[in-house]
């Protein structure tokens, strides 16, 4: 079966992470990725590389010669996508900036990746993770230590290629409708906004009641019989049929009414302590609530769920021969994703690429309609909860989706409303009675989209499973979204952000050998939810063209495996040997943090840079790390930040606080946080889109509505506003009463 991106010509200068696994998902989804290696092959030689540059084509160009540069030019010219991520100005100045390119070839979707973005007093300096992680608040500080907890995960590269390959989908759906590409520029720094998300507000939400913080106190770690860690989540609505079969019915709701902490936290702890964590999982799933083991990544690989969902695969490489890792983060009922074949050789597509350069393809701007955003005139029904799946509507809803809101009215408080439902209507429907699901099959009529977070089964057993809907309107695009997936021995288990942290190996490698920790952001949850996203724009796409829909379906699990694919590898003779746990700080004396007279920096930096700086001139390779431990406390970070940026090297001064980011006057003016008034609220804090899109640029939309605000526009499209006070009468639908946190 045909990829959704058949056709779609990809040319990939990426190097390092973020460029070449934006690519890499295209090429996943069937585009034609072409990767353009400088001699000598990537700037960054990691076993990963099998991983994010399978499915493409290769050719070595120097682009220090005019000949080559000339070639690069050509095949950009007949390109539909292309994607780089140097610094700003570095393009421009071989007269391949978005500007030049688009100019030849004004169909062009032009993505550029860089560290910080064009308009940033940082964008000179070379955008290495660390750096970026220092700038955004990603290093929490160790209690302990006070030093700071580097995370050997690549978050803001990640999440900069996970924009980057929904914002080419998004942006090919508006091509496809007017004719003309445009540039995307979306830099690491403002990527990490996105996994950030509702942690930079700050803002007080409703306090939880006396019994639901007792529960909220039981989801978290505890160590087991058999000296492993276990991760609970009592968040699920089986947690009562746990404590009563655990025989933890003392921490009901009223039993535990006096009660103190230290008491409650003492008999929790000694009930975990009687069984094993495998027992507890075990046992977790015999009641339909929630608990992982905290793996390792590797013991992840081998889990039977990874490669029974997929989302571990096994092949051959050129380089290190049998290799297992990432598989297909994105589903798709009528165009699946497939690996078509493994990274290529060097200039291995040498021939076949410069005899396509050679041939004219440019295609002249077709005619079509004038959009405003790209997204405009798609209908989303969003049925999600929590985070991931509400994250998938919100971005659709961001490039100009009409998305509406479906609440259940007997749920007490919608939780991250002001985040997650920012740009969308609203509407509290209970889909349990006949003529709630009335309502709901008048709401299908209207919609292209439904997304739903349902674990496998649930949907169905509930009536409006991808087979109902279709069956009701045959070309909808229906996205799944939930933890495990919909295939493999888990996908019908719940979970949250938590247990996927700790299926996969992500807090086993952040807390290290003590106790596993979580993440310091809810990274699969967002991330989940722009790859859902990225599926329905590959899913419109594809629509446009054949008028099907189809199915969409990602996980949490996927997520979490694919922000862990620079380590999450396999090959004979690998070593697990990454930086982890809460007293790691770097991967080496030029990759680390530091502290200075006034607080701490963050390093990235090669030899020769270090040693453009007198004092460091002649410093053994042994003793550079001891010898910048001893210099750096001499002066503040911001003085240092700048001596080692005028000898090319990145730092930046490790921002200890996220309330100091929101605050910072380019990220206000950026607008990659709004504050803006909420009713019910004041003003509030939240999240921005962080793609630049050049002409249908992406807008947070209004703030959140009031949940259930919005029936009376709602019921008035679908043609029932005559029966508004006969539904709100019988419970059928709400307008107030659901509280939000």
């Amino acid at each position: 079966m045909a990829g959704a991106l058949d056709g779609v010509r990809v040319i990939d200068f990426g190097q390092y992470i973020a460029g070449p696994l934006a690519a890499m998902f295209l090429a996943d989804q069937g585009a034609d990725v072409v990767r353009i290696d400088p001699p000598g092959g990537p700037r960054f030689e990691t076993p990963a590389n099998a991983t994010w540059n399978r499915g493409k084509r290769n050719i070595v160009l120097d682009l220090k010669r005019a000949g080559e540069l000339e070639r690069a030019r050509q095949l950009v010219a007949a390109a539909d996508v292309m994607i780089e991520n140097f610094r700003p100005g570095v393009m421009e100045r071989l007269g391949l900036g978005a500007e030049a390119m688009t100019a030849a070839n004004p169909r062009l979707i032009y993505c550029s990746l860089p560290g910080f973005g064009a308009g940033d007093p940082r964008a000179a300096m070379p955008g290495w993770e660390g750096v970026v992680a220092a700038a955004t608040g990603t290093y929490r500080t160790n209690p302990r230590t006070g030093r700071p907890v580097y995370t050997a995960l690549p978050f803001s590269s990640t999440y900069a290629a996970f924009l980057g390959a929904t914002s080419i989908a998004i942006a090919l759906n508006a091509r496809a409708r007017d004719g003309l590409g445009q540039a995307i520029e979306i830099p690491l720094f403002d990527a990490t906004f996105a996994a950030i998300g509702y942690r930079i507000g700050l803002d007080p939400y409703n306090s939880p009641d006396a019994a639901a913080l007792r529960m909220l106190g039981m989801t978290r770690q505890f160590a087991c019989k058999d000296g492993r860690w276990f991760m609970y989540h009592a968040g699920n609505k089986h947690a009562a049929d746990f404590l009563v079969s655990a025989g933890a019915d003392w921490l009901m709701a009223g039993a535990a009414e006096g009660l103190p902490a230290d008491e409650i936290r003492r008999k929790t702890e000694a009930l975990f302590l009687s069984r094993t964590a495998a027992e507890w999982e075990e046992f977790c799933e015999g009641v339909g609530t929630e608990g992982s083991v905290c793996r390792t990544s590797a013991e992840w690989m081998a889990h039977p769920h990874a490669p029974g969902s997929r989302i571990v695969i096994e092949g051959d490489d050129p380089v290190l021969g049998r290799f297992r890792g990432p598989g297909i983060n994105v589903r798709m009922s009528e165009t699946p994703g497939e690996v078509r074949w493994p990274r290529r050789m060097a200039d291995a597509d040498r021939g076949s690429v410069l005899a396509e350069a050679a041939a004219d393809q440019s295609r002249p701007p077709a005619g079509g309609e004038e959009l405003r955003e790209a997204l405009e005139g798609v209908r989303v029904l969003d049925l999600c909860i929590v985070l991931a799946g509400p994250t998938c509507g919100r971005t659709l809803a961001e490039f100009g989706a009409d998305v509406i809101r479906i609440d259940s009215p007997h749920r007490a408080a919608i939780a991250f409303h002001n985040d997650i439902n920012r740009g969308k209507r609203s509407i509290l429907l209970d889909l349990k009675t006949e003529a709630g699901m009335e309502v709901f099959w008048k709401l299908v009529d209207w919609a292209d989209v439904v997304v739903q977070n349902f674990r496998k089964g649930v949907a169905e057993r509930l009536g409006v499973g991808y087979e109902a809907v279709r069956a009701r309107k045959p070309g909808i695009i229906y996205a799944s979204l939930n933890t495990y997936g919909q295939e493999g021995p888990w996908a019908e288990r719940p979970g949250h952000e938590q247990i996927a942290q700790a299926a996969t190996g992500m807090q086993e490698r952040y807390g290290g050998d003590d106790q596993p920790m979580l993440a310091p952001f809810a990274v699969n949850d967002y991330g989940t939810g722009f790859m859902g996203a990225y599926g329905v724009a590959l899913a419109l796409f594809h629509r446009r063209t054949t008028g099907q829909g189809q199915k969409v379906d990602t996980a949490l699990a996927y997520t979490a495996t694919m922000l862990q694919s620079l380590y999450l590898h396999d090959y004979e003779g690998k070593r697990w040997d990454e930086p982890r746990g809460q007293d790691a700080i770097g991967s080496g004396p030029l990759y680390r943090a530091y502290q200075a007279s006034d607080g701490w920096l963050f390093l990235a930096c090669r030899d020769e840079e270090i040693r453009r700086i007198p004092e460091f001139r002649e410093v053994t390779a042994e003793g550079m790390g001891a010898a910048l431990e001893t210099a750096f406390p001499a002066a503040p970070a911001a003085a240092w930040v700048e001596r080692l940026r005028t000898v090319g090297a990145g730092a930046h001064p490790i921002v200890p606080d996220l309330a100091v980011l929101r605050e910072d006057a380019y990220v206000r003016g950026r607008g990659l946080v709004v504050t803006r008034e909420h009713e019910g609220f004041g003003a509030l804090t939240t999240s921005a889109p962080s793609p630049r899109f050049s002409r249908t640029p992406a807008k947070p939309g209004r703030p959140a509505p009031r949940p259930g605000s919005d029936a009376a526009s709602i019921l008035g499209e679908i043609g029932m506003a005559g029966e508004l006070e006969r539904l709100i009468t019988e419970r059928v639908v709400v307008v107030e009463g659901v509280g939000v946190r």
